[in-house]
């Protein structure tokens, strides 16, 4: 038996299919099996070689949640001695702060969650903004965070000439700021105030686009409203065309649709979330930092 394996499920194959080539590692699935009341049944490997690795994004992330609670402690009862969960998107990072009395900081307690349950964690991009490192989400254990914004900005400056990249918001500085490092590429940080889930007032660097190719570049596409107002303002500012390059294409709902009704050419994105915009792998970048630990 080998000494590791990476176990997935059949909704990543391809990424788990690329990650296991990358990792030289075999590669085995999760059985899923949902009864009529929703329960779920989980069938992993009779046995398990010491070290599992655990691949798991948590884009819609509440049963994905329990899957891992249920395997994580069969993992170890089958012969695992030490799981690391790759979890390329890792969910409720946002909510790192109580806004209002009695508001449960959903960031501290799902990284409680995952670090009672794993004994390292490697994520990419995650949306981290008053907690600055992994190692303060998760005390005692290894964990990291890997950045897709250079592969991004390698992917942008073979497709146009030029590019401007832009962050619609200082939120987006931090891998702006990666991406056009790769490259050595043109780029600003817009500001902005939002309303509500879906309304924000955005203001973009004061740039001369001058028919330039302008890329929005940001680390995740929910609603994409951010990125609709972005676009909005920079053809009307004269920009030759607009494009999006994100490391987790999430796209709730019609956001890609309207994305492209406001003018928006091409949408770029990592498989850390399947969707049919991936152009860039993160298969080489969970890899290395995997076998590296």
């Amino acid at each position: 038996m080998s000494e590791q394996i990476l176990l997935a499920f059949d909704d990543e194959a391809p990424l788990a299919q690329a990650l296991a080539q990358a990792l030289g590692a075999p590669l085995a699935f999760v059985q899923r099996h949902q009864f009529p009341d929703g329960e779920l049944r989980l069938r992993l490997p009779e046995s398990l070689p010491p070290r599992v690795l655990m691949l798991r994004g948590l884009q819609r992330p509440n049963e994905k949640l329990l899957e891992l609670a249920l395997c994580a402690p069969a993992a170890r009862e089958l012969g695992a001695r030490e799981l690391v969960l790759l979890a390329p998107y890792l969910a409720y990072m946002r909510q790192d702060m109580a806004f209002t009395p009695g508001e449960v900081v959903s960031q501290r307690h799902v990284a409680a969650l995952l670090g009672g349950l794993f004994d390292a964690v490697l994520t990419v991009d995650p949306h981290l903004h008053r907690v600055h490192s992994m190692e303060e989400l998760f005390p005692g254990r290894r964990a990291l965070a890997l950045s897709a914004a250079p592969l991004l900005g390698e992917w942008v400056a073979g497709q146009l000439d030029r590019p401007i990249l832009i962050g619609p918001d200082e939120e987006a500085a931090q891998w702006v700021q990666a991406a056009a490092a790769a490259r050595g590429l043109e780029h600003g940080i817009g500001r902005k105030h939002r309303l509500g889930d879906r309304e924000v007032i955005l203001e973009l660097p004061p740039f001369e686009f001058g028919a330039r190719a302008v890329v929005l570049l940001d680390d995740v596409a929910s609603t994409g409203q951010t990125l609709i107002a972005a676009a909005t303002q920079a053809l009307a500012r004269g920009a030759a065309s607009v494009d999006v390059a994100v490391t987790h294409a999430l796209f709730v709902g019609d956001a890609l649709a309207q994305l492209h009704e406001a003018g928006v050419r091409h949408v770029w994105s990592t498989d850390a979330v399947p969707h049919p915009s991936n152009v860039v792998s993160v298969a080489p970048l969970l890899a290395q930092a995997a076998l590296a630990l």
